[in-house]
């Protein structure tokens, strides 16, 4: 059945068969566990990207120091080169089989089979058979080059009402190759994590007094989220963006209205009682944007209209799914709103892009990839809207891409609710990607608030909107950037730029006067004072990956001359401090992600 055929008529690289290999890897890890961990009641195992992961349901308490032993007997039964065998079985053969072995799980996915009047299929290999619907090797001989990762724990089916399972997660590659590569970039992005990285240097924290998901911004990390803000709304207000600010909270007719109440209820915190009525936290800006556009009837003179706001919005996201930065409950969005005429659409949906362009490599961000994400016509309770209007915004969407030669994968099922999208995923230094910028079409929310424009024969039109994220939320882009850079972020971003270190006390005065004079030059220094020995100083400097440092010595006063210590350890010594002002000025200026310097002469 549903299995590759002979492995040297496949091409091993291809998706088809990456996927067969991990969902085969993970049908042989529960065979594993169920043979070393007696009792132990298993639920889904798919292939994943990057690897694969399976549920598990038992007594045992799984922990790291059990996966050498789960692995080496994956090893023993790989090597076996057992097939894997699927067939088709009647629905009560699947009941009788699973209840008989107490498999709870499967027996409610079987329910779930049968009420979609899908086939039932077991797939086999040596002893072990599990409910599948199949995409396996042809044996069990191609899983070799394979390493298990982590234990998590994980509601059933994603519902925090049902019980709590403990997931293993796996990798499986064609070649060891691969597989070392995935690994060393596993190490790698363990280096970079953010969530050890940004409070060691100071910029956030996560108390838990507060709560989970609600992020603390440091006086470090909030400087640096200033200067991000600040970017970004210059370069929004130079392209026609007009900002805008609006409430936290809104009554819930707003959000029925909106059908946030109807289509994205689970993610929203509940009702808040005021004065009798009900108000609940915005999970999205964009209604109140349209409520300012209707604040008073539009002419088309007045088209495109482009609103923008740094807004700060709240999810209720379940525990399980929190991760520092980048999966949060309180977050704030850089979000704009256009509202535009027909034949205005594909030009804002291109300026949004070509925006987005701007912000990536202004960040240091050189690669990316597009996905245009649609609706999926069989779930159309899922969704907002007509046939035609989906097929005319995806089109709409499509044809910007084209017309800039821009490559992008189609993936249907992904859309909002409300209308298809752009997403914009950035490669980061070490091959990851990272959703992050949307462009996201909407017809449905002009038509829900009654939204009208004064058309040019004076009849009264439905503007169309495009909702825009760049950065998508601050939290999750800084997130990024502090794993992008491993901390070492470029000099316009830093929030220390320069450290000044002095040998002796002898020096404090001249180090004091310096620091005020680079501050009047606009650019942010520090001074160590501390009785430290200058390895110290120097070691803590690079601990905080502080871009300069400039060391004090008697001399250096004497000569008026500064001795410069870059953070990729070069040194310079007769550096003037009009020649550092101006090298760091223009360093600033230019956005550099890496400094260009040379000895002085």
């Amino acid at each position: 059945m549903n299995t590759l055929a002979k492995e040297q008529s496949v091409d091993v690289d291809s998706r088809e068969y990456v996927d067969a290999l991990r969902h085969s890897c993970a049908h042989v890890m529960a065979q594993a566990v169920q043979e070393l961990f007696p009792g132990t009641r298993i639920t889904i195992g798919p292939a994943i990207e990057n690897g694969f992961y399976y549920d598990f349901d038992g007594p045992h308490h799984f922990t790291e120091e059990d996966l050498p032993k789960i692995e080496k007997r994956m090893r023993q039964i790989a090597e076996g080169n057992h097939p894997f065998i699927g067939k088709e079985v009647t629905p009560e053969e699947s009941r009788k089989f699973w209840e008989a072995r107490g498999e709870k799980f499967k027996v409610e996915l079987l329910d779930g089979i049968v009420a979609r009047g899908e086939k039932v299929t077991h797939y086999s290999h040596d002893n072990y058979v599990d409910l599948c619907r199949g995409g396996h090797l042809q044996d069990t001989r191609g899983i070799r080059h394979f390493k298990l990762l982590s234990v998590a724990g994980a509601y059933w089916r994603g519902d925090e009402k049902n019980p709590m399972l403990q997931r293993i997660y796996g990798t499986a590659w064609p070649t060891k190759d691969q597989l070392d590569k995935h690994l060393k970039m596993l190490e790698e992005a363990k280096a970079r994590d953010h969530r050890k990285l940004g409070p060691a240097l100071d910029l956030f924290s996560i108390q838990e007094l507060a709560g989970p998901g609600l992020i603390f911004w440091h006086p470090k990390g909030g400087l640096m989220r200033l200067i991000m803000e600040d970017w970004l709304r210059a370069e929004a207000l130079a392209r026609g963006y007009q900002m805008v600010y609006t409430p936290h909270i809104a009554n819930v007719e707003l959000w029925n209205t909106s059908g946030h109440r109807s289509f994205y209820k689970d993610n929203m915190f509940g009702e808040i009682e005021v004065e009798k009525g009900e108000y609940q936290l915005k999970p999205m800006n964009c209604p109140f944007h349209i409520l300012i556009y209707q604040s008073r009837l539009r002419s088309y003179r007045e088209l495109p209209l482009r609103l923008s706001e740094l807004g700060t919005v709240y999810r209720y996201e379940r525990s399980g799914v929190l991760h520092g930065l980048m999966r949060v409950r309180g977050f704030t969005q850089d979000d704009a709103h256009i509202f535009c005429t027909p034949d205005q659409i594909e030009g804002e949906v291109e300026g949004c892009i070509d925006f987005a362009l701007h912000v990536f490599k202004t960040f240091g961000f050189e690669r990316y990839q597009m996905e245009v994400s649609t609706w999926d016509p069989a779930k159309r309770s899922d969704y907002i809207g007509d046939e035609g209007d989906w097929g005319r915004a995806q089109a709409a969407l499509e044809s910007v891409l084209k017309r800039r030669g821009v490559p992008y994968k189609l993936c249907p099922g992904e859309a909002a609710f409300y209308g298809p999208k752009i997403d914009v995923k950035l490669i980061d230094a070490i091959g990851r990607s990272w959703q992050l910028s949307t462009v996201q079409f909407d017809f449905n929310l002009p038509r829900k608030f009654g939204m009208e424009y004064i058309a040019p024969d004076g009849s009264r039109k439905q503007p169309l909107m495009v909702h825009r994220a760049l950065y998508g939320s601050i939290e999750r882009f800084f997130g990024i950037l502090i794993e992008h850079y491993a901390g070492h972020f470029p000099l316009w971003l830093s929030p220390v730029q320069v450290k000044i270190l002095t040998l002796t006390e002898a020096q404090n005065d001249a180090a004091l006067a310096l620091e005020s004079r680079l501050k009047a030059a606009g650019l942010r220094p520090a001074v160590d004072l501390r009785g430290e020995k200058i390895g110290a100083k120097i070691r803590d400097a690079q601990l905080e990956k502080t871009p300069y440092m400039v060391v004090l010595g008697p001399r250096d006063v004497a000569s008026g001359t500064l001795a410069v210590r870059l953070r990729d350890g070069r040194q310079l010594s007769g550096v003037t401090e009009s020649q550092f002002v101006s090298k760091l000025s223009q360093e600033c200026a230019e956005k550099l992600t890496s400094p260009h310097w040379e000895q002085p002469q």
